[in-house]
């Protein structure tokens, strides 16, 4: 499993978690390598790195943590997948619009997804193992943002 390039780095160290950090460790080592995992695995399948940074880029942007959003497209070197963390941007090519706008729906409005939706990922050319790759991605950005919200209003409320 690759590491992160500096995993000091990592969102789940810092000013906002480390109270947190201390007396949860464990919890906060194992989400470092889920992130590791769905942001580095050692099969990318058809979503590299780059690609799998720059959305969930977007995602954290989805959900209103620019912070997490910087942090994950720091890395990304690529202009054409910089432009993919804009969520007004739709995609490249066909394949990737199916593909970007099934992650969009799914980070905004995860109730609200259908199995027609599925279909129509394969219908574009997306293999079923990079559509649960890709689910992976967006389940733990769900959870990450979830966490980091919940983080920063616990922050405000003993400021």
């Amino acid at each position: 499993m690759a590491q992160p390039a500096n995993p000091e780095a990592s969102p789940w160290i810092g000013a906002a978690a480390s109270a947190a950090a201390q007396s949860r460790s464990a919890i906060f080592e194992m989400s470092r390598q889920a992130e590791s995992a769905v942001i580095d695995p050692r099969d990318a399948g058809g979503f590299p790195s780059g690609w799998r940074r720059a959305v969930a880029a977007r995602i954290a942007t989805l959900n209103a943590l620019p912070e997490l959003a910087a942090h994950y497209l720091g890395s990304v070197t690529d202009p054409a997948l910089r432009g993919l963390a804009d969520p007004a941007e739709t995609g490249r090519e066909p394949r990737e619009r199916s593909v970007i706008s099934f992650m969009d729906r799914v980070a905004t409005q995860p109730r609200a997804v259908q199995a027609e939706e599925i279909e129509g990922l394969k219908a574009a050319g997306v293999a079923e193992a990079d559509i649960v790759r890709l689910c992976e991605l967006n389940a733990f950005m769900s959870y990450q943002c979830r966490v980091l919200a919940g983080l920063a209003v616990l922050k405000g409320a003993s400021a």
